[in-house]
């Protein structure tokens, strides 16, 4: 073979190389999905990574499903985490997260791709499925499409000034005749924006600030409204959502439980529920949030 062909077979094949490598962040990670269910919720990541967002995907699966390790690794967590069975396998430089499970395997153990490393557990989907994630340090990629590249729109740039300056604007009347009363009176023990997460111990977005206040504390309406919602779940414990004029809406995490219904009209000061610890909590305390026309806002510049 002449040099001139072997450098062309020689580029032609580098070329075949580098399309597969563009093409392999499509292909599902590992070899072996963890449950054979249908894709519930999709991977749908925030632009920014203190928005709301699916940083992983749910999978279809009934409680005591068999889980599976997508890949070869060796576990780097397997235990429960505010009341969620919770198993990591490492990878490398990846890493891959099952929950809600019941573990069957150790910290430190190796797996191999298709090992069952737990069942599934009530606590995420209504109708029983498994929350799988894929992170790459602190980048969360979509586990059943290798993380895909993103294109925004031209007007990006321009949509988000204009949300910045909406923002800005926000926090400004905050401080106005409008301003929001402290809900339980304590001090801000974790201020809104990224932070280490104290019960999984990585890097997220604080969505609001955490109030310092001991069990039992009397919660009180940072504003007159109405009662939007009362609820529970996982992560916030009892919940509570108040709606004010302006589009602004009040966020109230973590009580022992609330003393107002859905639809309910309170007062600035009324007391609507007690301080508690219920959800992923440390300690007795109140997640405050605050949301304007439903993007988050720092309740810092309101109270």
């Amino acid at each position: 073979m002449s040099r001139g062909v072997a450098r062309v077979c020689s580029v032609l094949l580098l070329a075949w190389v580098l399309m597969v490598s563009i093409a392999a962040p499509g292909r599902a990670f590992g070899s072996v999905r963890p449950v054979p269910g249908p894709v519930l919720r999709p991977f749908d990541p925030p632009d920014r990574d203190w928005l709301p967002g699916h940083r992983g995907v749910d999978l279809a699966a009934g409680v005591g499903s068999p889980v599976r390790a997508a890949a070869d690794g060796r576990v780097s967590v397997a235990q429960v985490i505010a009341g969620r069975g919770v198993v990591t396998i490492v990878h490398g430089d990846l890493r891959t997260t099952y929950e809600p499970v019941r573990a069957s395997v150790r910290v430190g153990q190796t797996v191999s791709a298709g090992e069952v490393i737990g069942v599934v557990e009530t606590g995420h989907c209504a109708s029983g499925c498994l929350h799988f994630g894929l992170k790459r340090g602190e980048e969360y990629l979509d586990p059943l499409g290798g993380g895909e590249i993103r294109l925004l729109p031209g007007t990006a740039v321009a949509v988000a000034r204009h949300r910045a300056a909406e923002r800005a604007a926000a926090l400004a009347a905050g401080g106005g005749s409008g301003q929001l009363l402290n809900p339980v009176g304590g001090r801000i023990s974790s201020a809104f924006g990224r932070r280490f997460h104290p019960i999984f111990h990585e890097w997220r977005m604080h969505e609001g600030v955490d109030l310092s206040a001991s069990c039992g504390t009397p919660i009180r309406a940072a504003a007159s409204g109405v009662v939007r919602s009362v609820s529970y779940d996982s992560s916030g414990g009892h919940r509570l959502v108040l709606g004010h004029a302006g589009g602004l809406t009040t966020h109230y995490l973590h009580a022992q439980g609330y003393r107002v219904r859905s639809g309910q009209q309170v007062k600035r000061g009324q007391v609507v529920g007690r301080v508690g610890s219920t959800g992923w909590s440390t300690a007795c305390h109140l997640h405050f949030g605050v949301k304007v026309r439903g993007r988050l806002v720092n309740p810092a510049g309101y109270l």
